[in-house]
């Protein structure tokens, strides 16, 4: 599990992928969304504004996330 560093309190989950290097724009970011292949906490996310905090866990491609 990588774990990947906010400097805020909250992130929005398309800009976390972008953070994190998943997508490199926020296009990429939108289809990985769209087509169900985010993971939050176990479960697939389709809200690309869903608001992420520390401790939760993203899964894409068998990779898992963990925001600190």
């Amino acid at each position: 599990m990588k774990e990947i560093k906010i400097n805020t309190e909250i992130i929005k989950l398309d800009s976390f992928l972008k953070w994190a290097g998943i997508a490199s724009i926020g296009t990429e970011a939108k289809m990985y969304i769209q087509e169900g292949q985010i993971k939050l906490n176990g479960n697939i996310e389709l809200q690309r504004g869903k608001k992420l905090t520390k401790g939760d866990i993203i899964e894409f491609k068998g990779e898992s996330y963990k925001i600190i």
